[in-house]
């Protein structure tokens, strides 16, 4: 029999568990009720939403221009991010991160090299911030006294993961030292880990200069922050009696999902965490589920629209970058961890 190419096989548990999560959502919502929703949405909220996602895409590429040291320029920054988005969101295996790193190596002077690490200091703290907002969304979600306790847990894993990735960065030699010495002994840790610990430790060199270091996390609080109002106004425009503190778990969640091996773009992973996570406050599952598509639409909104000029802008199709992303991916076997 003749076997599928490695890739697909790759494809296929992702696709089993958006199928099976889009099949779930279709059996416990009713279409006419979220039919109505959205007809009866506020779409003057939604519409400040649209406009605020352009605002985000614009900090997050300073978050990313800020890890590299503001050597390239904002602009090229800016589509290059908007790029690697729109790529998520389309191609599989998450190759929009690697293509942001590629597409910007082009036109910044900047080589490969130098721009990965920063990617993966980014998803790490992502990863971070993610996990903090899950968990502080959890004190709102669970009641009684333990509620305090887990935000005290929260603060102290942060502070304690902050401080351990300091740790690394003033020690990499040590850490790959040690690193090689295990990898050895156990072959399937350099397989595993050899080419992401490298680029990891690298990216870490931003927490040894202090100044950039708030910058840094100056440009990724407010980017978070961002969101928390953007996700915000689309709940309202459904639910005129959301308050802005189950964002902490909606957007904690959605972050989550995301990173739930899926179909390209998370589709089924997404709604399926931002609809239960705001079912948990309203016990509306169609209407949170329109909320979810909306969140969708207005996460492609920027990449389609940013991503799209970019491509453009440099003569790319989807087609050709794939295909030069395929080539890079098999040759270097770049490793990006999923947020």
């Amino acid at each position: 029999m003749h076997k599928p190419p490695s890739n697909i096989k790759r494809l296929i548990p992702g696709a089993l568990i958006s199928i099976g999560l889009i099949a779930a959502l279709l059996y416990f919502v009713d279409f006419q009720t979220m039919w109505e929703s959205i007809k009866n949405a506020n779409y003057r909220i939604l519409a400040g939403s649209a406009v605020l996602s352009f605002l985000w895409l614009g900090v997050r590429a300073k978050v990313w221009q800020t890890l590299l040291r503001d050597k390239p320029k904002y602009s090229d920054v800016l589509f290059a991010a908007g790029e690697g988005y729109l790529l998520n969101a389309l191609l599989p295996f998450r190759l929009g991160e690697v293509g942001r790193v590629f597409l910007l190596s082009r036109k910044s002077g900047m080589t490969f090299s130098e721009i990965l690490p920063t990617i993966v200091i980014e998803r790490v703290m992502d990863l971070l911030f993610s996990a903090g907002m899950l968990l502080i969304g959890l004190t709102y979600v669970t009641e009684g006294q333990s509620s305090a306790q887990i935000g005290y847990i929260i603060g102290g894993i942060m502070v304690a993961g902050l401080v351990m990735m300091y740790a690394l960065a003033r020690n990499r030699e040590w850490a790959l030292d040690v690193f090689h010495k295990l990898s050895k002994r156990w072959k399937f840790l350099e397989k595993i880990g050899g080419s992401f610990l490298e680029s990891f430790l690298m990216g870490l060199g931003v927490l040894t200069d202090g100044w950039l270091f708030l910058r840094f996390l100056f440009w990724m609080t407010l980017n978070w922050f961002m969101a928390m109002v953007a996700y915000h106004l689309v709940t309202l425009s459904f639910f005129p009696q959301a308050q802005f503190h189950w964002m902490f778990f909606v957007l904690g969640a959605a972050a989550f999902g995301g990173a739930i091996p899926a179909l390209p773009g998370g589709v089924g992973t997404f709604e399926g965490a931002i609809s239960g996570a705001l079912f948990l406050f309203t016990g509306d599952q169609s209407t949170s589920l329109a909320v979810a598509l909306t969140a969708r639409l207005y996460n492609y909104l920027n990449s389609v629209v940013i991503g799209g000029i970019g491509l453009m802008r440099e003569g790319q199709t989807l087609s050709g970058i794939y295909q030069q992303l395929m080539n890079l991916r098999n040759k270097e076997q770049t490793e990006i961890p999923e947020s």
